[in-house]
């Protein structure tokens, strides 16, 4: 005979998980990590974890909850999207955060398990959802970078194996990662159907990185160069010529992302608010408001266009649950992410005045320079990833239903 905690499990199934949830996050996450940020998911350098840390990523790949969704015969955590809905709310509620991250997961791995063979599957989405392996994109060249499909990077039938010549340029986190995924011309004669999506380890003979630096002070781009690089035909992913169509389905998973449909929104609600912040620096009227009349107005406006396109992005989510993953409507999220994105960097820059223009020094608080070198950072953000001016003639033709006209 059933107990009264089985039926009540059977009744409210959700209520279930949400207590399983609870008690084994209580069990596994740190509290001394409370609040932290993933530092997996940044470009922006190689981090070296603490003990809680690796304590906290070898859980949770293990249980398959860094990439709750995906499925359980690879890694993944095989959850249902409302079973993921509430493990982000308890993660939340305790102040944890998801270690799995990177190219991996935002672009790669969501791409190969819809175009690759069971073969590769296997070999690589558990890595991904462990986050024991780091991934880069071989995508934009010096000269193919709005105009991707003009790529000429060249990998020639060997039999068994291509060898690949060429360059590619603003590799993300290419000097530290493992393995690349990477769009080819196989084909000279054909501009969109004579390119291949090759998979190919950084380690190989032949691959030269080259760090790019900003004028942020970091340095998360690289140039790559490819000098008769074998990379066997089992690391191609869908047929010969199938790569612009695997590569666009890519970059609508990567635009989801950047937009704010993976952790970058969450980010952006981190800290302390703006208001926050423009009463310490501007200082307050007699009403305890901002005392820049102007400046509270923007905020406020920043601030409802903020908390519009979060619900945006919610409500985008869960019209993707029909299992047929992002649409077109990723580039116009992809630019109103980048608009707010840099509308905030910018205003914290003003709030703040002079304290807001330091490089170094300690005449500034951390958060200081760190938001100064967020904002520089942050002028790419319109860039990378598909320009604004890409994203629109995306919008124009998919969505908008506008054609050229001779």
């Amino acid at each position: 005979m059933a107990t009264a905690s089985e039926i009540e499990a059977a009744a409210n199934p959700l209520d279930a998980f949400r207590t399983e949830t609870r008690e084994w996050l209580a069990a596994n996450f740190p509290p001394s990590l409370k609040g932290k940020d993933n530092a997996m998911s940044a470009v922006e350098g190689p981090h070296e974890n603490s003990p809680e840390e690796d304590a906290w990523q070898k859980a949770m790949g293990e249980k398959g909850w860094g990439v709750p969704t995906w499925p359980s015969e690879y890694g993944g955590g095989g959850l249902s999207r409302s079973e993921a809905r509430l493990l982000q709310e308890e993660m939340a509620r305790i102040g944890a955060w998801n270690p799995i991250g990177g190219m991996g997961v935002m672009m790669f791995g969501p791409t190969l398990l819809e175009y690759g063979s069971e073969a590769q599957k296997h070999e690589h989405i558990p890595a991904i959802a462990q986050g024991t392996v780091r991934w880069c994109q071989g995508y934009s060249e010096p000269g193919a970078g709005s105009d991707l499909a003009s790529l000429q990077a060249f990998a020639e039938d060997r039999g068994d194996h291509y060898v690949v010549n060429g360059q590619k340029t603003w590799t993300s986190g290419g000097q530290w990662a493992d393995k690349c995924f990477m769009l080819v011309r196989t084909d000279k004669s054909k501009k969109h159907e004579g390119i291949t999506f090759l998979l190919c380890d950084m380690d190989s003979p032949g691959v030269e990185v080259k760090p790019i630096r900003l004028i942020s002070g970091s340095s998360p781009f690289c140039e790559t160069f490819f000098t008769d690089v074998k990379v066997p035909k089992a690391n191609r992913v869908g047929e010969e010529g199938q790569g612009w169509t695997i590569g666009k389905r890519l970059l609508q998973h990567e635009r989801n992302s950047l937009s704010g449909g993976g952790s970058t929104a969450g980010r952006m609600f981190a800290g302390a608010s703006l208001g926050q912040i423009a009463k310490k620096y501007v200082g307050t009227d007699e009403q305890g408001r901002i005392a820049d009349a102007d400046l509270r107005a923007r905020i406020v406006r920043h601030e409802m266009d903020l908390r519009a396109f979060m619900l945006t992005l919610r409500r985008a989510a869960m019209e993707a649950k029909s299992n047929q993953g992002p649409s077109a409507a990723t580039s116009i999220m992809k630019n109103v992410g980048a608009r707010i994105m840099q509308e905030r960097s910018e205003l914290l820059i003003e709030i703040r005045g002079l304290a807001g223009l330091g490089w170094e020094g300690e005449g500034f608080s951390d958060e200081e320079l760190r938001d100064v070198r967020t904002w520089l950072f942050g002028k790419a953000v319109s860039i990378y990833g598909g320009s604004t001016e890409i994203q629109n003639n995306v919008i124009a033709k998919r969505i908008l239903g506008m054609l050229d006209h001779q």
